[in-house]
């Protein structure tokens, strides 16, 4: 497994708009994605996530989200963003249930 926590320091409205277009197209079917949480944080948002692997959560980023984030973008250039990425050991994991989008 492959853990990843992304903070971003950016509006989280600009989370919530790429959220929900993203499930809009894709729903929970990201393949890999075992867990995604998405929250605010006192100065911008962070996800954490968890993927069955780190080859899994960088095709997701490859086929789906750096071309949603330009094309959300417009015709203007993304704003530079310093997000920092760390990545975690995952001890241990439970889903009691599944196929939850929100």
């Amino acid at each position: 497994m492959y853990g990843v926590i992304t903070t971003v320091p950016a509006p989280v409205e600009m989370y919530d708009g790429m959220h929900a277009e993203m499930v809009r197209r894709v729903g929970a079917s990201v393949g890999g994605l075992l867990v995604h949480i998405g929250r605010a944080t006192t100065d911008g948002f962070q996800t954490l996530e968890v993927w069955e692997s780190k080859e899994h959560y960088d095709r997701a980023n490859i086929d789906i989200v750096f071309p949603l984030m330009r094309e959300l973008a417009g015709d203007q250039a993304p704003p530079s963003i310093g997000q920092a990425t760390e990545t975690f050991d995952v001890r241990g994991l439970v889903i009691p249930r599944g196929n939850v989008v929100a």
